[in-house]
């Protein structure tokens, strides 16, 4: 397994399911910028509320996946989940079947984010339970002003690529630590980097 983070705006994406897992996993793809589409016959209250969906009120038909990058089932049916499955996996489309580790292509990990700072935790469909117990483990033992900390090395990365430097000769990890020391202030503090 190669964990990645997908850049989803403007894909398409189609969930299988109106359920409230349904809901959670359709509401992740859209807030990403997917454009999503869900088909299901019955869907719950929330996603009457949900902006940047399109909804299909009827069950899945033969040929549903086709033109999605990406599809998500939720439907609690395995028969269905496999059906949906099977065709992904024919065209080439990344398939997660939730709750089914068996009839998946790709696996949504527990994620926490801080701007551009993003922390994943998976159990390749396992135990989500416990991918969300150390996602949060994870994440208290973080400082709350990472995503100051990554914008400002983004902007010293670029400063000093500007200069001609490469930023291999820069040792990132003792200059991060010493930004991450938990005796500065939560501001981000600018960096001097020199070489080595």
């Amino acid at each position: 397994m190669l964990p990645i983070i997908l850049d989803l705006r403007g894909r398409k994406a189609l969930v299988v399911g109106g359920g409230r897992i349904a809901y959670r996993k359709a509401k992740a793809l859209a807030d990403e910028g997917a454009h999503v589409t869900v088909i299901s016959p019955v869907f719950v209250d929330e996603f009457s509320t949900m902006p940047n969906a399109t909804l299909v009120q009827r069950t899945y038909e033969a040929g549903d996946t086709e033109g999605f990058q990406l599809v998500i089932t939720a439907t609690g049916n395995h028969d269905v989940d496999q059906i949906i499955y099977d065709e992904g996996n024919a065209r080439g489309t990344w398939v997660n079947s939730a709750d089914d580790p068996d009839r998946c292509s790709f696996y949504l990990a527990a994620t926490h984010r801080d701007g551009n700072v993003i922390v994943a935790v998976s159990t390749e469909g396992k135990s989500p339970a416990l991918a969300s117990h150390l996602r949060n483990t994870i994440a208290a033992q973080l400082p709350k002003n990472l995503a100051d900390i990554a914008l400002e090395l983004d902007r010293q990365r670029s400063e000093i690529k500007e200069q001609g430097v490469s930023t291999e000769s820069i040792n990132w990890g003792r200059r991060i630590r010493e930004t991450l020391s938990p005796s500065e202030s939560t501001k981000p503090r600018r960096l001097f980097f020199r070489r080595g």
